[in-house]
């Protein structure tokens, strides 16, 4: 209680896919809320490197909710207009009143040099920690619900709902953590594909797995500098309703993820 925990992950992606859109592809558009132009082409290569950073920062204040604040950005190369593609800050609580963890705050999406596209939303999730009912020291599925209502660009929901799973190798300092979900969106212009009134639906589903290395052992790094690992993504994401705009992709990457 009274701590402060930091969390910083640094990654190299083949694709930017953010709720079930090529976000970095998407971006050359010059309407945000607009329809797909029939003969569009993204300049970019496919699969070109996406340099992204994640950072929280959390105070514990024990049985009170956490506060968190944070900034996410993403790096690509291969655009067009600005590398810096997107500059994400956002800030919220957290609070575990078991067995249930809930949490919500606001994000900001920032795009230098393409105005039109900046907008923020409000979001709030519910995570189970089922651990609580089946009586093991980690939770087996932890199922969530996610939810973002867009208030400024867009004016529209985005809704989500999934589970992760973690298998521990202890003796190989090795995590493996399944990801499956499927999202449903209702009057999101962001996902607005050919017809301009087809913006409700179910939207995409991801399936996806990560695979963490504890690097202190293997550094011979003491706790006291942190927690340190390696990890690997893999996912496949792809679109449900033929009328929003989703893209379908096989993506992944690695990087390194630093908690203290």
């Amino acid at each position: 209680e009274g701590g402060v925990h930091i969390e910083l992950a640094v990654s190299y992606l083949t694709d930017y896919m953010f709720r079930g859109i090529d976000r970095s592809e998407n971006l050359e558009l010059t309407d945000p809320v607009g329809v797909i132009p029939p003969d569009f082409k993204p300049s970019g290569k496919e699969d070109a490197a996406n340099l992204q950073i994640n950072s929280r920062l959390e105070w514990d204040l024990g049985r009170l909710p956490h506060p968190f604040l944070g900034v996410f950005v993403n790096v690509y190369d291969a655009d067009p207009v600005s590398q810096f593609q997107e500059i994400r800050p956002f800030f919220g609580a957290e609070w575990t009143v078991r067995p249930f963890i809930l949490a919500g705050g606001n994000n900001s999406y920032i795009f230098p040099d393409r105005d039109p596209f900046n907008t923020v939303e409000a979001f709030a999730s519910l995570t189970l920690d089922d651990s609580y009912f089946f009586k093991t020291d980690k939770p087996i599925l932890s199922p969530y619900v996610f939810a973002a209502y867009d208030y400024d660009l867009y004016d529209g929901l985005y809704m989500e709902a999934g589970f992760n799973h973690e298998i521990e190798f202890e003796d190989l300092d090795i995590v493996l953590i399944g990801h499956a979900h499927v999202a449903y969106v209702n009057s999101n212009k962001q996902f607005i594909y050919l017809d301009p009134s087809e913006d409700s639906g179910w939207h995409h589903y991801q399936v996806g797995l990560t695979g963490q290395y504890m690097l202190n052992s293997a550094l011979r790094i003491p706790p006291r500098y942190g927690d340190w690992s390696f990890e690997g993504y893999v996912y496949y994401t792809d679109g449900i309703d033929n009328d929003l705009r989703s893209n379908t992709q096989m993506w992944g990457g690695g990087g390194i993820r630093f908690r203290y």
